[in-house]
This record gives C-alpha cells, sequence and structure tokens, in this order.
C-alpha cells in the first residue's frame, strides 16, 4: 500500500515537474538554422535568412549541436607585478650581467657533472652485475626463462645508461669551463 503511494505521488510530481520544464523548453521558442558559410574563417550563423544563405552559398547544419565558446580579450598596458617573471629572473630581452652568467654557468656545469658521476657509478654497479653476460643466478632463478629476462633487462639497463652518459657529455661539452 504504502509502495503505491509512493509511486503515485512521484508520477503526480514528475508530471508536474515535467510540465514545469516542458513550458520553459516551450518558452525558447524552436531551434533556428545555423548556416556554415564558406570563407576564411569559416563563419557559423543563425542570423542569416534562408535566400541569404542560398546566395552566399552557406550550407544548413541540421541536427549538429553548436557549441560556442567566449573568448576573452587579452588585457592591454603594464602587467602587474604580481604576475611578473619568478624573483631571480629577468625580463624577456634584457641582458643579464656576466657575472651572474658565469654563476649559472658554473651552476649548471657542477650539476651536471655530478649527474655523469652518479650515471657512471651506477653503471658500474650494473656491469658488475651483468659480468660480462654471465651474471650469478639467483635463487628465485630456477627456472631458466627468469635468468635469461634479468640478462637481458641487465643488457638493456646497461645501454640505456651508456646513452644518458653520452648526452651527459655532449651538455657538458656545450657549457663553458
Amino acid at each position: 500500500m504504502r509502495c503505491a503511494l509512493v509511486k503515485r505521488m512521484t508520477a503526480i510530481g514528475l508530471a508536474s515537474w515535467g510540465g514545469f520544464v516542458g513550458g520553459s523548453a516551450m518558452a525558447q521558442s524552436t531551434p533556428s538554422v545555423v548556416y556554415r558559410c564558406p570563407g576564411k574563417p569559416v563563419l557559423y550563423t543563425d542570423t542569416l535568412s534562408a535566400k541569404e544563405a542560398k546566395d552566399k552559398g552557406c550550407s544548413s547544419l541540421e541536427g549538429a549541436p553548436i557549441t560556442v565558446i567566449q573568448g576573452s580579450k587579452p588585457r592591454s598596458g603594464p602587467v602587474p607585478a604580481a604576475s611578473a617573471s619568478p624573483a631571480g629572473a629577468s625580463p624577456p630581452g634584457a641582458r643579464i650581467p656576466p657575472a651572474d652568467q658565469r654563476a649559472r654557468d658554473s651552476d649548471a656545469r657542477r650539476i651536471l657533472e655530478s649527474e655523469l658521476k652518479r650515471e657512471e657509478d651506477r653503471i658500474g654497479a650494473l656491469k658488475a652485475e651483468y659480468n660480462g653476460g654471465a651474471p650469478e643466478r639467483r635463487g628465485d632463478e630456477k627456472n631458466y626463462q627468469k635468468y635469461a629476462d634479468r640478462v637481458a633487462e641487465l643488457k638493456a639497463s646497461i645501454a640505456r645508461k651508456e646513452s644518458d652518459i653520452d648526452a651527459l657529455k655532449r651538455e657538458l661539452s656545450k657549457t663553458p669551463q
């Protein structure tokens, strides 16, 4: 009994809500025809009459949803200090004092050298584990395929590290000493 009452009340509520929604949809009137007119840029408009659209060579878009995104105008005038470039950065086109540039270059070189040393240490450990293509078997590698997979993975890791080291050396050759 209670369930039937709830269903009836829901049906009445939906019907009245549907009437409200339907009424508001009716108030918007029928959708106008949108025309796609050729040219650069392509123009989409709903302000033309059928005759004007035909004269301009426009085709109508039937049933295709159209989304219009409003763009914002770019601001003109000076940029506020809060949105300016980060602290320590100079504005574009400004010259960096030679002393600051030397300090930046030496910092970059120091970082690259430390990264190169770290990569050389890692490749040394990988080559020691690889053992010339015959690494020691682990206890969990009773299956030969697991062993072969690990050997292939070590070989690929060594090749990757060598490539990384070459790239770091190239970068170091580009930085002033």
